[in-house]
């Protein structure tokens, strides 16, 4: 295999695990600072807002997943 392309084909790699971590995080920030869009997850995308409460469940961090769903069921009342 030619070097230059394999370092090419190496950046390229990096750009895209960059940008997925990025991507992650900005879904994960965006997560943990709205409810409403938990809710939209939660609709849409329930298992990975699942991974988002057992992220904070592994990390100490108890009772999002309980406060949500009240939260939701009272203001469907």
């Amino acid at each position: 295999m030619n070097p230059l392309l394999a370092k090419k084909i190496m950046k390229g790699v990096l750009i895209l695990e960059v940008l997925g971590f990025g991507g992650a995080y900005v879904l994960y920030h965006e997560m943990d600072t709205s409810q409403d869009f938990r809710q939209k997850m939660n609709r849409r995308y329930p298992s990975i807002l699942e991974v988002y409460y057992k992220c904070n469940e592994w990390s100490g961090i108890y009772g999002l997943r309980e406060r949500d769903q009240e939260t939701w069921l009272s203001s469907k009342a």
